[in-house]
């Protein structure tokens, strides 16, 4: 759905929509936007294709688009396209009779058929092999499934949404995906906006975090201004998974009531932002006060060594408790 297409459903029921929708987070223009063509969505019956980079939330956006539909309350059902073998792709999602296939002692029924009325979620469609595809479009238009080693068809109820990091445009143009199984699944698309351009939101997402990883401490560790500002510097390829995993790693680090820079993950540390002294105007020489100078001195010495705290400690001539004492007296 294009950026128009979702602002025309900006007269659709708010939904938790100041801050989330389902189990998604966000008040960043970009998020709003998405959220207000989920609820339209939630309405349709047709098949979706969410598109966005890893670590966007693509099937918690399916999720929250199947709570808030018809079919809340019935079972959602993942299937991740990617991580199995095409042969168990196939067997998983249409089933098969005892005896189909060597090791098949029993009969089973397929996810299509076992989600009932609910919906299935193709998580990386765009990892689906090309002769699973047409088998996988004929399903769909036919709305049966022919279980393998047999030679009846069934039908079967449920939502088919998929899901892609994968540009299935290029991959079409590319010979690598079905254009008919492409404008199957494409009747309605979502994009779920990439980290680095919901920036706005990480202080909710990182409160939310924060709160999720306390494991029981109460109250739930707080940030430092300078991590915030060091994760506001971040462009985060791993997205909103990567953020999480950023800050659980620092609760379960960090014993402190404040999470500093240096309780986040090194490959964060070189994003830091240190003062710079301004020179501009009559005075070409200002001063710095001392604590600023020895606070960007322990900060610049703990980066380059790579989070190292001891080496820093040795490259700036003082002990290490005399190191841990200062990051935690400047909050980082």
């Amino acid at each position: 759905m294009s950026d128009r297409e979702q602002d025309e459903t900006a007269g659709a029921e708010p939904q938790q929509m100041a801050g989330g929708f389902g189990g998604l987070l966000g008040a960043s223009p970009a998020m709003q936007r998405l959220f207000r063509a989920m609820v339209k969505i939630s309405r349709s019956e047709c098949p979706l294709l969410i598109v966005g980079e890893s670590g966007t939330g693509k099937e918690l956006v399916a999720r929250s688009i199947h709570q808030n539909s018809v079919r809340a309350g019935r079972p959602f059902v993942p299937v991740d396209c990617g991580a199995l073998a095409p042969t168990l792709i196939e067997s998983e999602l249409f089933g098969y009779l005892r005896g189909a296939f060597t090791g098949a002692n029993s009969s089973r029924q397929g996810l299509l058929q076992a989600a009932g009325a609910g919906t299935i979620f193709l998580d990386e469609i765009g990892e689906l092999p090309l002769d699973l595809q047409a088998k996988l479009l004929r399903v769909l238009q036919e709305r049966e499934v022919r279980p393998l080693g047999s030679d009846h068809t069934v039908r079967f109820e449920a939502r088919i949404m998929a899901a892609t990091n994968r540009d299935l445009r290029h991959a079409v143009e590319q010979g690598a995906f079905r254009d008919d199984l492409y404008y199957r699944l494409n009747v309605v698309s979502l994009k779920v906006p990439a980290l680095r351009e919901r920036k706005t939101d990480i202080p909710l997402l990182v409160n939310h975090f924060l709160q999720k990883h306390a494991a029981g401490r109460q109250p739930a560790p707080a940030l430092s201004e300078e991590a915030l500002h060091c994760l506001l510097a971040y462009d985060w390829p791993g997205n909103v998974r990567e953020l999480e995993n950023s800050i659980e790693r620092a609760t379960t680090l960090s014993s402190g009531p404040v999470l500093g820079v240096f309780d986040l993950p090194t490959n964060l540390h070189s994003s830091a932002p240190v003062p710079v002294a301004d020179n501009s105007g009559a005075n070409a020489h200002p001063t710095m006060p001392l604590r600023e100078l020895e606070r960007q001195a322990i900060l610049r010495a703990v980066a380059d060594a790579g989070g190292d705290k001891l080496l820093a400690a040795r490259r700036l001539g003082i002990g290490k408790t005399t190191l841990y004492r200062k990051l935690k007296e400047y909050g980082c």
